[in-house]
């Protein structure tokens, strides 16, 4: 099985980005399972640009993108991407969408094609936060969920995609202390975890577990 790994580069304060750093950490191969690693730019379009020549190259089985979402304290696995993009910030090449569809033919929302509640019992036995997020934003991390769903969904059927938040690292939250973070061997171990989920529930249903929330 081949599993692809998106992570992004630093953008808006930061110098550093978790998701490039936990992405840095993984094995090239994790229980038989060959990781592709790819570093995309925290830049609307251009980052989809890049993920479509990987799939094209690596035709892997899964596509799983990571992204850094500061101020949750749990690994968030995201349900859904929406077709908008709406930039509170501007991104690393200064483009600031606001209330602009994504893509024209797409659909309104696509739903990850991961199996999202195993992965989140699998994070759970390893005693890391996590959780189902319902929402994963309208900046480039929705962007390119909902990018890499159109593709799997319109053009590259043979592979499941989706996307997983992850908090601040502790160095990141040194001078803004009222934000959670989580240390990058946490992360890690959550990623892997979410790994294995994938790997095993492949050509099984998700489980029906609770993951929704009241507001």
């Amino acid at each position: 099985m081949k599993i692809m790994i998106t992570a992004f580069d630093p953008f808006g304060d930061d110098t550093i980005n978790p998701a490039q750093e936990v992405m840095k950490r993984l094995p090239d191969i994790y229980q038989t399972s060959q990781i592709i690693k790819v570093l995309i730019p925290t830049v609307f379009h251009k980052s989809a640009t890049y993920i479509e020549e990987a799939l094209k190259q690596h035709q892997p089985d899964y596509l799983l993108s990571i992204g850094q979402a500061g101020g949750r304290s749990a690994i968030s696995i995201e349900r859904v991407a929406i077709n908008l993009d709406d930039a509170r910030i501007p991104d690393n090449d200064n483009n600031r969408p606001i209330d602009v569809m994504i893509q024209q033919t797409g659909a309104p929302a696509y739903f990850s094609q991961l199996p999202i509640k195993a992965m989140l019992s699998k994070v759970n036995e390893k005693e890391i936060p996590a959780e189902i997020s319902n929402s994963a934003g309208t900046f480039v991390c929705n962007h390119v969920m909902y990018q890499s769903l159109f593709l799997t969904n319109t053009k590259y059927f043979n592979t499941k995609a989706g996307f997983v938040h992850i908090p601040f690292l502790p160095s990141q939250v040194l001078n803004r202390p009222q934000y959670p973070s989580m240390s990058l061997d946490d992360m890690v171990v959550g990623i892997l975890a979410c790994i294995e989920a994938m790997i095993l529930y492949y050509d099984r249903e998700d489980l029906k577990l609770v993951g929704g929330k009241t507001h």
